[in-house]
């Protein structure tokens, strides 16, 4: 067994490997005419459960065979033109490299120790990114496993910042569990649900978190944020943390980061930007002053994995003064004993909620050595003009209605059939034309509820989506929700 151990002797089977394995995918990638097979979970769970592990084939070209079956034939494939669902972006090829290459390696960014050039790479990122976003000199951050677990850290920091100013504050000793159930995060209704789910791990429970309502935008109402930290105070409260959004997941929107950073300042809040959608703008050679504001955060957290079009997982979580990073800080003697910190010795895992992490930095490393930022900004601004003629397309056509303009890439709309047909087939409709189309194969797209209604959603994230294609699936869309509704009255009459 020794033989599959990438080492030395085996560096000619580890290139066949590879290589057989590229080739397959490739050949996949050039032959793919639509998004996915349209598979259900009934037709491809028992071939899958029906497989015993404990039998190996032995032969890899037996397995890539299977793999064919089980996986790369129903994949879903995000580069396809039509894919038009969730935040999932295709990848760039310099990023598909380092991701090979840091799986080979297999370097873990915890210590200095296990990752000589590794830890140096992801620290120049960060302080790259910090720059872009505008911290300052004493910017710092960690890469993430994603969105979530970024705004996740951030709010863990803005917890213990928000109870030592409390402490600090108080005329008597106050333990922190006195202080806890007193914390408040402010947050937009069209925000993350993980700002709500973070709170309730943090052991603040979801009520902490006081939703603002939007306008028309879909943006944070800041004269409404405004009287809700003027409440909190009088309720004798503590304004936690305020959460702008560069980029909802529904929407695209970004918040008034300027006026929003101006309030949380004003009621001591720690400032925090989720920009995992709209981090793409920080590269952006044309629309970077949609970010205007976001300098003034405390924490930011942006996923490269969206708009840097890097395979996942590549996030990070940055803040304006490093020594708030504290926070995470635990020093184990067998990994980063507090010596090596007197040390200047630079282990990661000091800063860090993970202990083993992937070189995810590589692959956006590999990007900017080979593209540029301006390369992949130009990228998303390919999306975002995308996204306007989208808007126009839909906006013009009788058959749907559109909630609001892009200031991203995503376009939130419904099916209106003509006539006095009742709410509820309409919501139904447009459900049914979404399951419909994903269960052909021929595209995909997401949905999502507005005001609780059932909404539908091109989420594109692809320059080679056309208008052509936006056009086509708008009919796909019309036609399953049309032949739904004349099922139901047939049914009803």
């Amino acid at each position: 067994m020794r033989s599959h151990l990438l080492n030395e002797t085996t560096a000619d089977l580890y290139r066949r490997s590879v290589t057989e394995g590229v080739e397959r995918v490739a050949a996949k990638l050039a032959t793919t005419e639509r998004p996915h097979t349209g598979i259900s979970v009934d037709e491809l769970a028992p071939v899958i459960n029906g497989i015993d592990l404990d039998r190996p084939l032995e032969d890899p070209a037996a397995v890539l065979d299977e793999l064919e079956e089980v996986y790369l034939r129903d994949a879903v494939y995000f580069h396809h033109p039509r894919y038009l669902g969730h935040l999932n972006c295709p990848v760039v090829i310099p990023a598909v490299l380092g991701e090979a290459v840091l799986s080979a390696v297999n370097s873990s960014l915890d210590t200095w120790d296990q990752s000589i050039g590794g830890t140096l790479i992801e620290r120049r990122l960060i302080d790259w990114t910090a720059q872009r976003i505008g911290l300052g000199p004493d910017a710092d951050g960690i890469f993430t496993s994603g969105g979530s677990q970024s705004n996740f850290h951030a709010l863990l920091l803005a917890r213990d910042e928000a109870c030592r100013k409390v402490v600090q504050s108080s005329e008597r000793a106050l333990p922190k569990s006195e202080v806890l159930p007193k914390l408040r995060i402010f947050t937009s209704e069209a925000s993350h649900f993980s700002v709500k789910k973070s709170a309730a791990m943090l052991g603040l429970g979801y009520e902490a978190v006081i939703a603002v309502p939007v306008d028309r935008g879909r943006r944070m109402d800041t004269s409404v944020l405004a009287l809700e930290l003027e409440n909190c105070a009088a309720e004798g409260l503590f304004p936690m943390a305020v959460v702008a959004t560069a980029g909802t997941t529904d929407f695209g929107s970004i918040d008034p980061l300027p006026e929003i950073a101006r309030l949380a300042a004003e009621h001591s809040a720690w400032m925090h930007v989720d920009a995992a959608y709209g981090c793409g703008l920080l590269v952006s050679p044309t629309r970077r002053h949609l970010l205007d504001g976001i300098e003034r955060a405390d924490s930011v957290t942006v996923d490269y994995h969206k708009s840097f079009f890097q395979p996942v997982s590549s996030s990070a979580m940055l803040v304006r003064d490093r020594d708030t990073l504290k926070h995470a800080t635990y020093h184990a003697d067998y990994l980063n004993p507090r010596r090596m910190a007197q040390e200047r010795i630079p282990n990661q895992v000091d800063k860090s909620i993970q202990t083993t992490r992937r070189f995810d930095a590589l692959k956006l490393w590999m990007t900017l050595r080979t593209m540029g930022a301006d390369g992949l900004g130009s990228l998303f601004d390919e999306v975002i003009e995308l996204a306007a003629a989208g808007w126009d397309i839909i906006d013009a056509d009788p058959r749907f209605e559109v909630v609001v303009k892009p200031q991203i890439s995503t376009l939130v709309f419904r099916y209106v059939p003509g006539g006095d047909v009742r709410g509820d087939l309409v919501d139904e409709a447009n459900l049914q034309a979404r399951k419909a189309l994903f269960a052909s194969g021929e595209a995909v797209v997401a949905g999502t509820k507005v005001d609780g209604d059932q909404y539908l959603k091109f989420t594109l994230l692809n320059p080679q989506t056309t208008t052509a294609d936006i056009a086509a699936v708008l009919d796909l869309l019309a036609s399953h929700a049309e032949q739904y509704l004349g099922e139901s009255l047939v049914h009803a009459s």
